[in-house]
């Protein structure tokens, strides 16, 4: 049985920027399992979506790339693009992956994790069982959608179904969901030509609720966003929750109840199936029960150091960290916090830590959560 010190679950984004800066630290003993292929979420995004965070080579000047997840890279030096596609982002992950030799295994998914005795043993699909001291979780959601919402909602095509918008049939589209991944799917279909009314029960994109941009729609799509409307083929409906979805005869029907009927349920039909913007469910399935949750169970409670509270030795990187209010789905945002389990990590192994100042200069090691949240005064 092989043991390691660390193990890594997952070679996206966070998986493949957590490995080359524990590799830094000079942890050798260590894997990364990847049920796939590196960077393989990302090639599974729609054709025409992009990152709505604009990448620009600005480490010149002493600021990393804020797409980038290694020290000393730029996805817009790499792939000469603003705003990367999934696929491209995909190409700069391998890139790294392949020039600062990370230990990754592709097509290993672990289907069984267990905790006893202070170490982590890892069932591998093949039959193949390894052990480690540390485990990081860096499984991202995408192969994780959310499409339960509600009744009917088997009847949709959720948006990370999607190859790309042109292969979507029919004139009239309905998009459930109005946060980024939805009224990017709207300004895609309406560039062909499609009429797509976004239903969303949350808020009417009339006011900002916050200077965070979780909570809000990006200027890159605000922008977009208002060329398209120009065309008068996108019609925003907020406050508007979809209660249930029938199909007969051919056609969709859409039972909504919100500011467009107080009192009784309001009814859309269509052709198409209506698509899913709603989001994705937690990679942690796996390891539930090795994680303390909040009330409702919707994120993960972790200590300082990004640990699980209840499991020593298991940490959790990339979008699903959350501290309270701040969530860290961006990966501007969770990088950051790469440098924070790396220090804990090396300091139980043993190695030199001083040099973490020099991730932090870069964006990649905040250890004080207090810095974060300040309101912009205009």
């Amino acid at each position: 049985m092989e043991k390691f010190d660390v193990v890594i679950i997952g070679a996206g984004a966070a998986g493949v920027g957590i490995a080359s800066m524990l590799q830094d630290f000079g942890v050798e003993n260590m894997v990364v399992l990847e049920r796939d292929q590196v960077g393989s979420t990302f090639e599974k995004w729609p054709d025409e979506m992009r990152f709505i965070t604009p990448s620009f080579t600005t480490n010149f000047w002493g600021h990393l790339d804020i797409n980038s997840v290694v020290s000393g890279t730029s996805p817009a030096y790499t792939l000469e693009t603003e705003h990367p596609t999934g696929k491209q982002y995909a190409k700069y992950l391998k890139l790294i992956a392949k020039h600062f030799e990370l230990p990754i295994r592709e097509n290993t998914a672990a289907e069984k994790i267990i905790h006893a005795e202070d170490k982590f043993t890892i069932y591998i699909q093949n039959g193949e069982v390894i052990e480690s001291r540390f485990l990081i979780w860096a499984a991202g959601e995408f192969q994780y959608p959310n499409t339960t919402v509600f009744s009917g909602s088997e009847l949709c095509t959720h948006n990370s179904q999607i190859g790309t918008w042109a292969e979507i049939e029919g004139d009239d589209i309905y998009i459930i969901g109005g946060n980024e991944s939805g009224i990017d799917a709207a300004i895609h279909l309406s560039r062909l030509g499609k009429n797509v009314t976004v239903l969303e029960g949350n808020k009417d994109w009339e006011t900002k609720r916050t200077t965070d941009p979780s909570d809000n729609l990006s200027p890159y799509t605000i922008d977009r966003l208002a060329d398209e409307m120009i065309n008068e083929r996108i019609q925003l409906v907020g406050k508007s929750q979809v209660k249930e979805i029938k199909l007969k005869d051919g056609k969709y029907y859409i039972y909504v109840k919100g500011k467009l009927s107080l009192s009784k349920k309001y009814k859309y039909q269509t052709k198409t199936p209506p698509i899913l913007a709603t989001g994705f469910e937690s990679s942690l399935v796996m390891v539930k029960e090795l994680f303390d949750w909040d009330e409702s169970e919707s994120y993960v409670l972790l200590n300082e150091h990004d640990q699980s509270r209840k499991t020593p030795g298991l940490f959790l990187v990339g979008p699903q960290v959350r501290h309270e209010n701040l969530i860290l789905c961006f990966i501007y945002k969770y990088r950051q916090r790469f440098g924070v389990v790396a220090n804990s990590i090396g300091e139980q192994l043993g190695m030199d830590t001083s040099f973490l100042e020099d991730y932090r200069n870069q964006g990649l090691y905040l250890d004080d959560l207090g810095a974060c949240g300040e309101e912009c005064p205009c």
